[in-house]
């Protein structure tokens, strides 16, 4: 009788796969397909919510939330053909399988991007902020909690329950909260730093309270099981850093950054983690804990750390996470909230979160002196919640402290108090402009010759550096009276991965307590080369960070133009060089942000086509030799050029030629042809180009490292054969807009690129043979409608001191 009964409650077990429909079978009813289809369908949902939320600058986490519970029985789950088709009970062990098994690897990656010796580096503000912004709503938690067990949660275990709830409202979810600051760009505000650093001591602390409140939620409730849990984890942790530590550290000894970590390495690794999480969830504790241990002892250096990264990353954050939040959906039932009771409660339980939070905040960072707004917006920062407020629940939920309807109050208050952080932050918080002083020289060319040059010079990568090293030291003129101050800027991609906030992380001046700083060491090894060339030159190099998305990276470059007063913006060609000497498109994103930096910048642009000037590597100023040539054919773009090549000749290993390029009037069918070309400005085009050819004549007869020649053309293939002549420099300055009937005949060229300009374009075809560099320059005249940028809250990232 009984087993009749059982037959009938209880449905058979899902096989894995159909023989498919031919057969006759629904592969709705089989495991797989149906896994497939639920994977499917979180992937098609959330990413279109993240989509549609996107112009709020929301970040993804919330539209995960948001998608799983629509897919739960608050919305498409209310239907049971849906339910009973798509998500049927037997099938939710496997889905919660998977997504916590992703969840598990998830964490390990947390492990390996966190660095608990930069505890040290925590500042006193960061640590008073973090502890008020946790002791205060974690009391508030418990209050509330005494509230709900005399209302909606009565009969749970009170020990476990006080916890959680105050686990839950104390938490700041520190992933969510690094991608709305690199979202609203105040990464590298003080804001953002404290916030950053408050939200990192929070978090770990958080996992602390976690483990203490799973080791009070089990079954049994014998305070000497309770101690015995306890006792085990401790001991599995000094059983981890006993023997584990040593072997991670032998594997990335034998893993040499140059070359493939060993997959034997990586599959021991992942081995490891999962026998680690099978041992604390055996002791009771949970098995993410030991994914999360495994991950911090693997060590931070080398390719070791990074392999693992990269070989585990992507499918986990962009695959199997998704789910995790669709499971925590399918256990949340708006519905259950009802009556004026609830709905309350809600309100209750959400002021509490915000009110605890926000005044703990607040009334230290008003003690630490901080002002009133920027103390009020780390308030909000720290009440964002996200996946850890969602661990914490879901594991509430399986282990019966947290009910239904509880459960649902505590996802609707973590998805309202991140969703208000953005729009509240960006309502109240936008930085006052920092730029001190007069932006006077927004040029190469200006009357008084021995002011300050300011360079803002950007690379994408580490392939870009020895060419931008060799370009400055051609710039630093002669050791007294020349000044130069360049400021390097990286420019990094902000993306969906979960990596993207230890990039965005490497912004900030003071670094990250806690974060990992040596798995991006390509930035480390970066400030190392430039502090090096700062010391055997007479120049000063100040490398700095933007961190944004490629859509808006030319935002960040006028910004910080703008902000360091910059004469002129050198970017790097979307193109680089083939081993065979052709130039292919790296990436073809790069080329929108130069145009619309053409088009924005508040200073002079140049945009530099590598062809490896100087060599792979720096040269010596000692050693230093380069012979660059300068095509004048006039205009403002070829002025500025010939400003900036005349400062270059200062330096003694630098031969400059001036080549000066004219129209044979005489052939009058083909100057007529052109006349059209020249507006009416041509005389005071024609008077300025004048001045300054006459200057740096006589400047150059002077130098036997200067040569000046006019050549007279009459048709463009004369032209390009003079061009052609000087193809054996190392580096050609041209403007992009040239004037004159002499760069009119080369209009008619079919111009690829048009950000770099006809003879730009010219010395870049594949047709012109040369080794040679080019710097397209174009001035800045003003004319131009330039964003303020720098009033505005969508700051840069960067690393060194406004100057």
């Amino acid at each position: 009788m009984v087993g009749s009964v059982a037959s009938q409650t209880c449905p058979p077990p899902m096989k894995a796969t159909s023989n498919g429909a031919f057969q006759g079978d629904n592969p709705l009813d089989y495991a797989l397909p149906l896994a497939i289809l639920q994977i499917l369908l979180v992937l098609i949902l959330t990413r279109g919510i993240a989509v549609l939320l996107k112009p709020l600058r929301q970040p993804r986490v919330i539209a995960e939330i948001v998608g799983g519970i629509l897919l739960g029985p608050s919305a498409l789950g209310r239907s049971s053909r849906f339910t009973n088709a798509v998500f049927p009970h037997r099938s939710l062990p496997v889905l919660e399988t998977l997504a916590n098994l992703g969840l598990l690897f998830f964490l390990f990656l947390v492990g390996v991007e966190l660095d608990p010796h930069s505890l040290r580096r925590t500042g006193k503000k960061a640590l008073a902020i973090a502890a008020a912004g946790i002791s205060l709503p974690f009391v508030a938690g418990i209050g509330t909690s005494l509230v709900l067990r005399h209302t909606i949660s009565k009969g749970v275990d009170g020990p476990a329950f006080l916890v959680f709830m105050g686990v839950a409202l104390s938490i700041t979810a520190f992933p969510v909260l690094a991608r709305i600051l690199a979202e609203l760009k105040l990464l590298t505000t003080d804001v953002g730093r404290m916030a950053l650093s408050a939200a990192a001591v929070n978090d770990v602390i958080a996992w602390v309270l976690l483990a203490l409140a799973i080791s009070l939620s089990g079954s049994n409730n014998s305070a000497i099981i309770t101690l015995w849990v306890l006792l085990s984890g401790i001991a599995f942790i000094f059983a981890a850093i006993l023997f584990l530590r040593p072997l991670f550290s032998w594997m990335a000894q034998r893993s040499p950054t140059a070359e493939p970590v060993r997959e034997i390495y990586i599959c021991s690794t992942l081995a490891i983690v999962l026998a680690a999480a099978f041992v604390t969830d055996t002791i009771g504790i949970h098995a993410l804990f030991g994914a999360f241990v495994v991950g911090i002892l693997i060590p931070k250096d080398g390719q070791y750390a990074t392999a693992l990264v990269e070989k585990v990353e992507d499918l986990v954050s962009g695959l199997f996470l998704p789910l995790y939040f669709v499971s925590s959906g399918l256990k949340t039932n708006v519905a259950t909230i009802q009556g004026a009771q609830s709905w309350g409660l809600l309100v209750l339980v959400i002021a509490t979160s915000c009110l605890g939070k926000i005044l703990g905040t607040v009334g230290v960072s008003l003690a630490c002196k901080l002002p009133l707004r920027e103390s009020v917006t780390i308030g909000f920062l720290m009440n964002t919640k996200g996946l850890v407020e969602l661990i914490v629940l879901n594991i509430g939920k399986d282990r019966k402290v947290l009910n239904d309807q509880t459960f649902a109050i505590m996802v609707l208050m973590a998805l309202f108090t991140t969703f208000i952080t953005t729009p509240i932050v960006m309502a109240i918080y936008k930085p006052a402009k920092r730029n001190s002083g007069i932006y006077q020289h927004r040029t190469i060319l200006r009357k008084d010759k021995g002011s300050e040059v300011r360079l803002l010079a950007c690379f994408h990568n580490t392939g870009n550096i020895p060419t931008i090293i060799n370009l400055i030291e051609a710039s630093r003129g002669t050791s007294t009276g020349m000044r130069l101050c360049v400021y390097a800027l990286h420019l990094m991609e902000l993306s969906e991965r979960s990596s993207a906030i230890v990039i965005a992380n490497k912004a900030r001046r003071n670094g990250l307590p806690f974060w990992n700083k040596s798995r991006w060491s390509n930035s480390d090894h970066l400030e190392v080369v430039f502090e090096t060339f700062q010391q055997l030159s007479n120049v000063s190099v100040k490398p700095t960070t933007a961190i944004s998305a490629l859509t808006s990276m030319h935002e960040d470059i006028c910004a910080s133009a703008e902000r360091k007063r910059a004469a002129m913006i050198i970017l790097p060609f979307h193109k680089h060089q083939r081993l065979d000497g052709t130039l292919e498109t790296a990436r073809a994103q790069f080329r929108n942000i130069n145009k619309k930096v053409l088009e924005q910048s508040p200073c002079s642009v140049g945009i530099l086509v590598d062809r490896g000037l100087g060599g792979a590597t720096h040269i010596s100023a000692s050693s230093f030799s380069s012979s660059i040539t300068v095509l004048f054919f006039g205009g403002p773009d070829d002025r500025e050029a010939l400003a900036y090549a005349t400062r270059m000749a200062e330096h003694p290993g630098v031969q400059l030629s001036v080549v000066c390029f004219s129209w044979d009037l005489s052939d009058l069918p083909t100057a007529n042809n052109t006349q059209t070309s020249i507006d009416v400005g041509v005389d005071c085009q024609k008077q300025l180009d004048d001045e300054l050819l006459a200057e740096f004549r006589k400047k150059s007869s002077k130098d036997d490292m200067v040569s000046f020649e006019e050549r007279v053309v009459r048709c463009k293939d004369e032209l390009v054969n003079v061009i052609q002549s000087f193809s054996r420099c190392s580096l050609f300055l041209v403007g992009r807009n040239p004037d004159g009937m002499a760069a009119a005949v080369l209009t008619d060229m079919r111009m690829e690129c048009r950000e770099l300009g006809p003879v730009g374009t010219l010395l870049t075809s594949s047709g012109f043979s040369t080794t040679a560099s080019v710097l397209i320059v174009q001035q800045y005249t003003g004319q131009r409608k330039v964003k303020d940028l720098s009033n505005s809250h969508e700051g840069l990232g960067q690393t060194d001191d406004e100057s």
